[in-house]
């Protein structure tokens, strides 16, 4: 009996002795610590462009840490509303956040987060993404959002837009002068009111019936493929283009500080390059749907829906406008004053580019 109780207990500790050494040299085989966390969109779902992003985001960062790190993603007012998630983000009552960094300008009174996302005459979405990855628009966003406890990273690309629907053609500048629109109050909504324009920000739920009961006149909101989801072309009948004021707008994800830094650096790294891949999924997304909605917006709603190009003489007009305003924006801090500086020095270096590119082969291939 002695003799059986001293193999059992060798046994057992050569077992153990195993189990060790597979934990040491196989640490992929065995069950290894999940991290949870949680991301709020300012987006409902029916945004499919928008909350899907988040999702494709949540999906491949557990995908690629085989499990270890998740990401339960909430659309707009389902845990806060859309405008609470900076705060709750901010604070570490959420981990994570998919929103637009111009949203928070006024909230908090910081002009530089407008530029991280669009500005009217700006960059496209080619330019915003070279800006943030080769110039130094990424390392000025961290250091805008650091005071926050924020990191943040730049998302999928919505653009370039439509510069909205209009119940009366355009001809000149003065058009817009009493114009009640739906439109951000950022930079664009500046442009309008210097413009003689007012400025209306109406939640995405609330703009059709606001347009079809004439309490507006004119409202932008994205593209043909979101456009049409809400219903807009069922209120007025002009579809104004080119979408001057967001021609290369970037949504943004961000991480609490705290929480980011807490991260094994391999699940840093994956969140980063999973970031990486849903700007490319996203810009493709929004490109394809956007190309079939404008094709069934011609073709369903023919002699019922207009899509007209902004007169060149106003959009100048307009371009000589969101000059002014950007300006003066950019005098208001002083972090706004470097971001300009930086966007605007490298918006001078890639700008010249595009028209030898791109410009004449699109035109010839219009024509």
């Amino acid at each position: 009996m002695t003799e059986r109780r001293r193999f059992i207990a060798t046994a057992g500790g050569l077992v153990a002795a195993a189990a060790a050494t597979a934990i040491v040299e196989a640490p992929g085989v065995i069950a290894q610590p999940k991290i949870q966390w949680r991301m709020s969109t300012a987006f409902p779902p029916a945004l499919d462009m928008h909350h899907g992003a988040a999702l494709a985001l949540a999906r491949i960062v557990e995908e690629t840490s085989g499990g270890r790190f998740r990401i339960e993603v909430f659309p707009a007012g389902q845990i806060m509303g859309p405008f609470d998630c900076f705060d709750a983000g901010s604070e570490g009552k959420i981990e994570a956040f998919m929103a637009g960094s111009y949203y928070w300008t006024d909230l908090k009174r910081e002009p530089a987060f407008e530029w991280f996302s669009t500005i009217p005459f700006g960059m496209n979405a080619d330019g915003m993404a070279a800006w943030f990855h080769q110039g130094d628009g990424l390392r000025l966003w961290e250091e805008a959002y650091a005071p926050f406890n924020l990191v943040p990273r730049p998302g999928p690309s919505v653009a370039p837009q439509m510069a909205g629907w209009f119940r009366k053609k355009l001809g000149t500048i003065g058009d817009y002068k009493g114009l009640k629109m739906r439109i951000g109050t950022g930079l664009g909504g500046r442009v309008y009111v210097k413009a003689g324009g007012t400025a209306v920000l109406t939640p995405g739920g609330e703009i059709f019936a606001a347009l079809e009961r004439g309490v507006i006149d004119a409202a932008e909101w994205v593209g043909p493929h979101d456009d049409m989801k809400l219903g807009l072309h069922n209120t007025a009948r002009y579809y104004y283009y080119p979408g001057w004021h967001e021609p290369g707008t970037v949504v943004e994800f961000a991480f609490n500080k705290k929480a980011y830094e807490a991260l094994p650096a391999d699940l840093r790294y994956t969140l980063d390059h999973a970031v990486a891949a849903v700007s490319v999924y996203g810009l493709t997304d929004f490109h394809a749907k956007n190309a079939l909605a404008l094709s069934r917006l011609k073709a369903d709603f023919s002699g019922k829906v207009e899509v007209v190009q902004i007169p060149a003489p106003v959009l100048g007009d307009l371009k000589k406008l969101a000059g002014e305003v950007a300006r003066e924006e950019s005098e208001k801090t002083p972090m706004a004053r470097k971001v300009h500086a930086s966007f605007t020095r490298f918006e001078s270096l890639v700008g010249p580019w595009d028209p030898v590119a791109e410009g004449a082969y699109h035109r010839l291939v219009a024509g």
